[in-house]
């Protein structure tokens, strides 16, 4: 196993053709279609990275930012962003094309940790990484951003009391009503 490799190195693209079978109750492409390509695709960024098979151990960002149509052309590219000892963030842009007009847009970003494995399932190192532009520092500096304040929102909501005495002032804020059982 290489000690490091460049981001190039594991890139991976993929491109498929919206089907009427993929779309939702409403003709757009369905999100849970998209969430299962997203996941095949970190699955082979992790896999070309580490040279091991991979898991998916979180989805930590999924923004669906525009609905994705039946004909569109929708491309992924997936890069890692981050590398722990076992782990890594993929970084996934999601884009759709109307192959009539050539006009393109983003549909969805996600980044996916992913943990590489030996055969008997235990946790295995990978390759380091060699950034070697602004955008590769940015994402990687991102991803240890997003990796602490996952570390602090956990901690927290593990550490807060929500017990209805604590929040009922707060719940009345929103549209909800709280009808105890007696």
């Amino acid at each position: 196993m290489n000690d490091f490799k460049t981001v190039k190195e594991s890139q991976v693209v993929i491109s498929e053709l919206m089907l009427p079978s993929h779309s939702n109750f409403n003709g757009k492409i369905h999100g849970g279609y998209i969430l299962s390509l997203l996941d095949q695709i970190a699955f082979a960024c992790a896999s070309k990275h580490s040279g091991k098979y991979c898991v998916t151990a979180s989805v930590d960002t999924v923004d669906f930012l525009k609905p994705i149509e039946i004909g569109e052309l929708v491309t992924m590219r997936a890069s890692v962003n981050f590398v722990g000892h076992s782990s890594m963030v993929i970084g996934i842009r999601v884009e759709a094309e109307n192959i009539q007009t050539g006009q393109r847009k983003h549909c969805n970003s996600s980044y996916f940790t992913m943990v590489a494995k030996d055969q008997e399932g235990k946790s295995v190192n990978v390759p380091g990484l060699i950034l070697q532009s602004e955008n590769e520092i940015r994402r990687f500096a991102k991803s240890i951003k997003r990796k602490d304040m996952k570390k602090k929102r956990s901690k927290e909501f593990h550490e807060t009391d929500f017990s209805s005495h604590e929040y009922h002032d707060i719940l009345e804020e929103y549209k909800v009503q709280i009808r105890k059982n007696s």
